[in-house]
């Protein structure tokens, strides 16, 4: 088996089927060496905070996958709250909005935001996602 792309991805979703899809997809295709799963915002900036409040930067991920539409907390609140601390892991993150949205208010708010690396509209094409790892120097 191939070397993974990068070391770390991370998935926000709480759609299961589309989470495996994704998961089976990096794997079979080698795009991450370990992946974090979590399904609402809130759980994903838990661990973050975690990260930060002990040092642990190294277990940053170096691509994250946000869907917008989730219970408990959804991805623009978590981008509120997650925007504030990112910076402070010194290391880059690249982050893409994974939504069925195709409201253009939800396209043109995520295309304004610096943290934003792309919005791409469900469902993503194995390939169209494998691109994503490889055109980025994590």
């Amino acid at each position: 088996m191939s070397k993974p792309v990068i070391d770390l991805a991370c998935i926000i979703d709480d759609d299961k089927i589309y989470v495996n899809l994704i998961r089976k997809v990096i794997e079979s295709r080698a795009l991450s060496k370990d992946l974090l799963i979590f399904s609402n915002g809130k759980e994903a900036l838990d661990y973050f905070e975690y990260l930060f409040n002990n040092f642990e930067a190294y277990k940053v991920p170096n691509i994250i996958f946000l869907d917008l539409n989730m219970p408990v907390m959804d991805g623009w609140q978590f981008l509120e709250h997650f925007m504030k601390i990112e910076k402070k892991f010194k290391k880059i993150i690249t982050l893409y909005i994974v939504s069925s949205s195709i409201d253009p208010v939800d396209i043109g708010k995520a295309n304004k935001l610096s943290s934003i690396s792309g919005y791409i509209i469900k469902p993503v094409k194995p390939g169209e996602l494998e691109d994503l790892f490889r055109k980025k120097s994590f």
